[in-house]
């Protein structure tokens, strides 16, 4: 027989990058009163991870606990909250966690309104039937507008189709940083009025205990004392520790098992217990093989949940061993077998992911949802102490059902300045971009929205920060699949190549200087085939920064007395992939990453770009 635990609820926390989410789970747990009140806590907390606090964005998913007071029925009520990815190229996160909640708390900007990132969430969860509580952030930020707001938000409910139940959301206005709420914009001193907003309109779990066990892993992850752990949501049934289980793989095999560690979660730890019943979000430890998707049963009778479905990737980057001349100085873990067991390991954790072995045993395919799904996979790996080599992503295509070739598309929103609208939109127009909305905002800038090609998008970014002096804001959103739109222009410039192997001087550097931007200074070592700088022209230079000036008595300037050069362009990682061009590899280590050729030796290289360009005036 089914019935509702009253005693809890189990909520994900969506919103745009940077509109307050996990900000808003510090002041929810704070005030539940889960740290002792001397107890030092750093602000982001559930920001645990450190690629997580220095860009400023939530990665993987985290679950956490906290108990309130329920003032109608006298009762203390748990609320599982689990904090999810703002950004479309971890989706795969946030369509993991909706199987476990049963509402959302939808966090707006009073100032910015709905944005590409909260599109993507909101339309994962509505899909799935979940009632939201509207949360309207920071509303004593200038220019904030919490009206205006609201009415943008019920037209984004309308379009993503939710029901007429989901579109009667309950508001709540807050000013997370200060840990303050209220029905009004007007705030009390606490966030009570959230804490009752959700325990009057997030249902609570409906289930039925005397059911045989069902559980979907929805995460996994990892205890330095007892193994490998898995988190899931009990949907029927009851557990205990000891108990004996049964795992239905995703091919349908079923496995005994043995649930011999079992934990809730409470603040920000694991408290482990005895038992647990349906509706709980329960972590199990010591199952070594078990995988995301898969449903621990009662043996008795086994029978699985639906598995988790997850959009294929769009783009995807060949993975190999460094084969510079500097391989090995830097990484602790640089063979293919370290390589491949480090990757393959990933895909346990990173469901959107994919790996695939190529013909040569040096390199692996690697298929993510974005430039940014693959870049912060490279960025922990470099942090590991691994060192390989990655190529410049490309995108996925697909033929439909009558052989027509299909690419992917993005629904690009950028914000910019009235005076550089102009350069945007040839650029994406260059890109074969669309655009489907322009209007301005209340602040004097200009949104537009485009559907642009993902293959325009790859390397765009830079550019687009260029042309705007750092001020625009894009966000992307992938759109789907549609029939290809012909030839895209790639990079319009060239690069600086290093002639030979040796440390860069500043007589060297001067003469590349006067022909590009340089992204190297004076002293710094490269060799053969390392790309030390953009040329000014589309094709490539060779050149030697390594040059040195051959000394005399005599001084012919007083200009030979002091050399000066620019400020070299230091790029970040996210900058380097998207300089990348086809010829091009990034070398990755954990001290340094190096754009260099594929080909390094300068006699090969260009004897291969005579041939190509002989080869295309034939045609």
């Amino acid at each position: 027989m089914k019935i509702r635990r009253k005693d809890l609820r189990n909520i994900a926390i969506i919103a745009h990058v940077d509109h307050g989410k996990t900000t808003l789970v510090d002041g929810l747990l704070r005030q539940s009163h889960i740290f002792r009140e001397n107890q030092k806590v750093e602000d982001r907390i559930m920001d645990s991870n450190d690629i997580e606090r220095e860009r400023g964005i939530t990665i993987m998913s985290k679950n956490t606990a906290i108990s309130v007071l329920d003032e109608k029925t006298n009762q203390q009520v748990k609320i599982n909250i689990v904090d999810t990815p703002g950004h479309a190229d971890f989706g795969g996160e946030v369509e993991r966690v909706m199987n476990m909640v049963d509402g959302v708390l939808l966090l707006v900007d009073a100032a910015e309104g709905p944005m590409p990132q909260t599109r993507f969430v909101l339309k994962k969860a509505l899909e799935m039937g979940h009632q939201a509580v509207v949360v309207i952030n920071k509303v004593d930020r200038r220019g904030a507008d919490p009206e205006l707001v609201v009415n943008q938000t019920f037209d984004l409910f309308i379009e993503l189709g939710a029901s007429e139940e989901q579109a009667d959301f309950p508001i709540v206005y807050t000013q997370a940083t200060t840990g303050r709420a209220g029905d009004t914009p007007e705030l009390e001193n606490d966030l009570k009025p959230l804490f009752d907003a959700i325990l009057a309109h997030i249902p609570s779990p409906e289930v039925d205990v005397d059911k045989p066990l069902q559980l979907l892993v929805t995460s996994l992850g990892y205890d330095s004392y007892r193994g490998v752990t898995a988190l899931g949501r009990i949907y029927s049934g009851k557990i205990y520790a000891g108990q004996k289980l049964a795992r239905i793989k995703l091919n349908g095999e079923i496995i005994p098992e043995e649930a011999r560690y079992l934990y809730v979660h409470n603040g920000l730890d694991k408290e482990e217990v005895e038992e647990a019943e349906a509706g709980e979000i329960v972590v199990l430890a010591g199952l070594e093989d078990i995988k995301i998707g898969e449903t621990l049963a009662d043996p008795e009778d086994a029978q699985a949940l639906p598995s988790i479905r997850i959009e294929e990737p769009t783009v995807r980057m060949t993975f190999g061993v460094n084969t510079s001349p500097f391989a090995g100085r830097e990484g602790r873990w640089g063979t293919s077998r370290k390589i491949r067991e480090r990757l393959f390991e990933e895909l346990r954790l990173n469901v959107a992911l994919r790996v695939e072995e190529t013909e040569t045993s040096e390199n692996f395919l690697v298929s993510g949802r974005g430039e940014l799904h693959l870049a912060i996979l490279i960025e922990t790996m470099r942090r590991e102490g691994y060192e390989f080599q990655v190529s410049r992503p490309e995108v996925i295509f697909r033929q439909d059902e009558d052989g027509k070739m299909l690419e992917p598309f993005e629904e690009v929103h950028i914000e910019t300045s009235t005076e550089s609208t102009g350069a945007v939109v040839e650029m994406l127009g260059i890109r074969r971009g669309r655009m489907t909305d322009m209007r301005e905002m209340s602040d004097g800038g200009v949104r537009i929205v485009y559907i642009v090609p993902t293959r325009g998008m790859l390397g765009f970014r830079y550019h687009f920060l260029t042309a705007t002096r750092g001020l625009g804001v894009m966000n992307t959103l992938f759109h789907g699949y549609d029939e290809m739109v012909g030839e895209i222009s790639g990079r319009s410039n060239g690069s600086l190549v290093a002639w030979e192997r040796g440390t860069t001087n500043t007589y060297g550097l001067k003469n590349a200087e006067e022909r590009g931007i340089l992204f190297y200074g004076a002293g710094v070592e490269v060799y053969e085939g390392m790309v030390v700088g953009e040329y000014s022209r589309a094709d490539d230079l060779t050149l030697n920064v390594c040059k040195k000036k051959q000394l005399t008595n005599m001084r012919q300037s007083i200009r030979d007395i002091d050399v000066r050069l620019s400020t070299p362009r230091t790029m970040s990682l996210d900058e380097s992939i998207e300089y990348l061009s086809d010829d091009e590899l990034l070398e990755v280590t954990p001290i340094a990453f190096r754009v260099r050729k594929r080909i390094l030796n300068s006699e090969e290289r260009s004897k291969k770009v005579k041939k190509a360009k002989e080869l295309l005036e034939g045609k």
